[in-house]
């Protein structure tokens, strides 16, 4: 059975402690199973020689998320929630450890940790971390995160890390899930290797078919069963009407989603409330 999230409208909603308490417990109270939330830690400005091409900048208001999902997990009591996506390399794999195991333990294991590589440079550079090596070392991230997250004492040496016999307090009590998300064929890879499941950035099932049928083929190499892994998609109101999203929830289902999220993002919404009227009417018609 696919599992319903809704995507919290960052850019487009008050940040206000009231409406963000609102979004999460009506997500909750409608029967959303989880609330996805992009991440930037810093924007950048169109006119720096290190501005990447892509959708964000200075003007887009974005909350940290373990901060974020925090102060919603105080306000609801069942309700998941999804990095979608933590830009992992751009930071310390040690304070990502700590920071999710906090939230996890306090939120009664309700998060799902999704991550990827990102594609600001600028970003990377103010944060002190190296843009171009920043696939391989998540990879070693993971493992690390794992380690971190299920050993008192951890001894880790590499080339880009250096644990000697020491550990974080409290550990979540579960291996929290790590989903990669990104459409690169390395990715795919690290993902069937890695990972709990896949976050596609594709808006329809047919274009992700090609990337999952290469994700199905490196499971199968990695050993692993398909249906033990996950696939996140997200439904953008911005792109077709909510009657018919029907088909498209459809398709989804039959390439193997196990998770659709609603992005109510670029409808061109001026409130909180037409956020909110959006997975009210979106949950009356599919959730049930």
């Amino acid at each position: 059975m696919i599992r319903f999230g809704a995507v919290y409208p960052q850019t487009e909603y008050e940040t206000s402690p009231a409406r963000v308490r609102e979004f999460a417990k009506t997500a909750e109270e409608l029967g959303y199973d989880h609330i996805v939330a992009y991440e930037h830690v810093l924007g950048v400005d169109p006119a720096s020689p290190a501005a990447s091409s892509g959708p964000y900048r200075l003007e887009h208001s974005f909350l940290s998320p373990f901060v974020l999902f925090s102060f919603m997990a105080a306000a609801t009591t069942k309700i998941e929630f999804a990095t979608g996506i933590l830009i992992l390399p751009q930071r310390q794999t040690a304070l990502v450890a700590k920071q999710a195991a906090s939230l996890d333990v306090l939120s009664g294991g309700r998060l799902r940790l999704g991550i990827g590589v990102g594609w600001n440079q600028g970003e990377y550079i103010a944060l002190g971390e190296n843009f171009h090596d920043r696939g391989i070392r998540s990879a070693e991230q993971v493992e690390l995160l794992r380690a971190l997250w299920s050993q008192e004492s951890v001894t880790f040496e590499s080339r880009w890390h250096h644990f000697p016999q020491v550990g974080i307090n409290p550990r979540p009590q579960r291996s929290i899930p790590i989903w990669f998300g990104g459409g690169a064929d390395a990715v795919l890879r690290r993902a069937a290797r890695l990972g709990d499941g896949w976050m596609t950035n594709d808006r329809k099932a047919e274009a992700a078919l090609p990337a999952l049928e290469k994700l199905r083929k490196y499971l199968a190499q990695a050993g692993r069963e398909p249906e033990s892994f996950g696939l996140e998609a997200r439904l953008r109101l911005a792109d077709m009407r909510l009657q018919d999203m029907e088909g498209e929830l459809r398709a989804w289902e039959q390439a193997g989603a196990t998770h659709l999220s609603l992005n109510t993002m670029g409808c061109g919404f001026q409130s909180p409330e037409q956020h909110l009227g959006a997975l009210r009417e979106f949950a009356d018609a599919f959730l049930e």
